[in-house]
C-alpha cells in the first residue's frame, strides 16, 4: 500500500531530534588524525554519510564540491574538509572500502560530485530513500520525514546555515553541527529501520 510522507507541518509538533553537540564533532587535520579518524569509520561497518558544497549563485557556475565530507557513527561525527591534502589517503581509503556501509539521503549527486573531484567511485553508499520506497512511500522521503517516520521525532534544518560557505578553513559552530547531524540523523534512521520494518532488510536486494 502506498504511502504518503509526512509534512513539515505535521511533524511541527513532534519531540525533537536530539543530535550530536559540538563536543563530539571530530574535524581532523593532521596525518595521524586523519587515519585515527579513518581507522573508526571502519570499524563502525554502518556510518552516516553526507558532503556538503559551496553553492552557486550564477547561471552556468559549476560548483566546486564537495567541500566537506562527513561521517557519523553512533556516539561521534568526523568531518573531512577537502582542502586538507593530509586527509586525502585516508577519506579515500573509507570512501572506497566495501566493509562499511555509507547510509544517507539522495545520495546520487554526492556520489557524482565525489567521482568527479576525487576520482573515485564511492562503495556501499545506500541511499535511504531506496527503503522507503520499499516500504512503501510514494515521495522521496528525506531526513526530515524519515526521522519522524521512524523515530517519531522532528529534524530541524536551517536554510541559512544550507546556503553558507562550505569551502571555509574554518566552518562555524552552526556549520559543524548542521554538517555532523545530517549524517548522525541518517545514521539513527538506519538504526531504527529493522523496528520499524521488520522484513525490508531481509527482503530487499539493496547493493
Amino acid at each position: 500500500m502506498r504511502q504518503a510522507t509526512p509534512r513539515k507541518a505535521e511533524t511541527t509538533l513532534l519531540e525533537p531530534f536530539v543530535g550530536l553537540t559540538l563536543s563530539q564533532i571530530v574535524v581532523p587535520v593532521t596525518a595521524a588524525e586523519f587515519a585515527e579518524a579513518a581507522k573508526n569509520i571502519l570499524a563502525a561497518g554502518v556510518v552516516g554519510f553526507d558532503t556538503e558544497s559551496k553553492p552557486t549563485f550564477t547561471k552556468g557556475e559549476v560548483s566546486t564540491g564537495p567541500h566537506i565530507v562527513q561521517f557519523a557513527i553512533a556516539d561521534r561525527a568526523y568531518i573531512f574538509q577537502l582542502y586538507q591534502t593530509a586527509g586525502r589517503e585516508a577519506l579515500l581509503e573509507v570512501l572506497t572500502a566495501p566493509s562499511v556501509r555509507k547510509v544517507g539521503f539522495g545520495l546520487e549527486s554526492d556520489r557524482k560530485q565525489m567521482r568527479n573531484k576525487l576520482g573515485v567511485e564511492a562503495q556501499s553508499l545506500l541511499d535511504l530513500n531506496i527503503l522507503f520506497r520499499h516500504a512503501g512511500y510514494k515521495q522521496t522521503a528525506g531526513v526530515r520525514a524519515a526521522v519522524a517516520i521512524v523515530m517519531n521525532q522532528k529534524f530541524h534544518k536551517s536554510k541559512r546555515v544550507t546556503t553558507t560557505n562550505w569551502s571555509l578553513p574554518r566552518l562555524t559552530p552552526p556549520q559543524l553541527l548542521y554538517a555532523a547531524n545530517d549524517a548522525f540523523a541518517a545514521f539513527k534512521v538506519m538504526e531504527a529501520i529493522p523496528t520499524a520494518f521488520p522484513v525490508l532488510l531481509s527482503s530487499t536486494q539493496l547493493g
